[in-house]
């Protein structure tokens, strides 16, 4: 007979695999059957390819070896030679049916990962290009073009059979579909990557030019870039803008500072908050707290030569006008409070000399046992030296170490550990 008058390519018909992805971490690719869906379109397509035949054609059907493949064969063939609604003239028994492993799909690396890693690796495949991007364990279409190449030229041969039938089917899949076509007339790899799939089901005809005997294709195939085109060419409908009725009636927005903004804002030392017109001075502190020290080494002296020292109060600048304003007896509570425009503090008396609440009623350094009524001017003078502690004024003396201020968040300033209280004072003046 020689070369076929119509070589006809079919895509499959809608399989499991096409409804629900998921299905082939389960099911291997080659297993994937057809939907009831797809045995409906495979049996319309033999319908359609009966009107598309002559009464004295003969057939050679190729197929994929996949079993959607085989089964959309089957379909086609049910309804071709079905002699519902009037006999067919293409009896089962006049149609050869071949299996080609060429004509398989691409391979996809045997079950496929989750669907999160699948939408990766086909955006990867979109940025790297369709031709040439290998599936992980599987192939690149550039693969299936040699395995294709291969089986072109094999067809090509089998037209030199006298008895080849006048009509040569091709059942694949979409992807082989087009890399037929690619080689078949010498698409360019940018074409190919251009040109969407085929519907499930859909004839790409080629027919024969009798006067050179070349393939003339008949289907007019479908680009993204033409479909670009129609989208851009279609007039966008304007959105309609939707009056907001809730936020502020005056608009505000409620917006925070940036961090940009946060880091524009001043940090605010421990001193500045304490900061008042009205309390003794820095220097004033400082000298009064280089006379305790004096005193304490002379009481440490007495003591050591075995004698008591005398109980003596802090010295306090400016006492008592200073003090009332730097220091204020809460009434009827052994709270003392310092008194700033910048901050308002509470500190409890304990026992411990601090601000511990469970020691507020006991005297500093006492036990239970102790008598618990004490003057006030020992008092004064703890309230006085906690004030001069929040100012950071102590030294070794005091023991309370060589240690470093910090601001108002806790955090160490620019002061070092080798500078004493008093010079780490003199340094933060210059911030007052």
């Amino acid at each position: 007979m020689g070369k076929p008058r119509l070589i006809i390519l079919v895509r499959h018909a809608q399989s499991e695999g096409n409804k629900n992805k998921d299905i082939h971490q389960t099911v291997p690719d080659h297993r994937v059957k057809l939907t009831e869906e797809g045995w409906k379109q495979a049996e319309s397509a033999g319908t359609k390819l009966r009107s598309l035949l002559r009464p004295d054609d003969t057939l050679h059907f190729f197929t994929s070896p996949y079993r959607r493949t085989r089964e959309t064969t089957e379909g086609i063939l049910s309804s071709l030679t079905s002699d519902s609604p009037s006999p067919s003239p293409f009896p089962r028994h006049t149609i050869k049916v071949y299996e080609e492993p060429r004509l398989r799909e691409q391979d996809f690396g045997n079950f496929q990962p989750c669907s999160a890693d699948m939408a990766r690796m086909w955006q990867e495949r979109a940025d790297y290009g369709h031709f040439f991007y290998r599936i992980p364990n599987g192939e690149s279409a550039a693969d299936a073009y040699d395995r294709i190449s291969g089986f072109n030229e094999s067809l090509w041969r089998s037209f030199g059979e006298t008895d080849f039938a006048s009509v040569c089917v091709l059942v694949t899949h979409g992807l082989m579909s087009r890399v037929f076509l690619m080689k078949w007339y010498h698409f360019s790899v940018e074409y190919f990557e251009d040109l969407r799939n085929m519907n499930h089901c859909e004839f790409v005809v080629m027919k024969k030019n009798p006067e050179n005997e070349k393939y003339i294709l008949q289907n007019q195939l479908r680009t993204w870039s033409e479909l670009k085109k129609e989208r851009e060419s279609i007039p966008q409908s304007p959105v309609p803008v939707r009056k907001k009725w809730g936020g502020s009636p005056d608009g505000y927005d409620h917006q925070v500072a940036s961090n940009s903004d946060r880091r524009e804002m001043k940090r605010q030392n421990t001193a500045d908050l304490f900061k008042d017109d009205g309390t003794a001075s820095i220097e004033q502190l400082q000298k009064a707290m280089r006379r305790n020290t004096i005193k304490s080494k002379e009481n440490d002296k007495q003591a050591a030569r075995g004698r008591d020292a005398p109980e003596e109060a802090f010295d306090l600048p400016n006492e008592p006008k200073d003090l009332n304003i730097f220091l204020k007896p809460s009434p009827n509570s052994n709270a003392t409070r310092i008194i700033s425009p910048n901050r308002l503090a509470v500190l409890q008396t304990g026992r411990d000399g601090g601000g511990s609440e469970s020691g507020a009623t006991s005297r500093s350094g006492s036990s239970d046992e102790e008598d618990r009524t004490h003057d006030a001017r020992p008092t004064v003078a703890r309230m006085r030296s906690m004030a001069m502690a929040l100012h950071g004024a102590f030294d070794d003396n005091y023991g309370m170490g060589k240690g470093v201020r910090a601001d108002a968040l806790g955090d160490q300033s620019d002061v070092s550990d080798e500078e004493d209280g008093a010079e780490a004072l003199e340094k933060s003046e210059g911030s007052f």
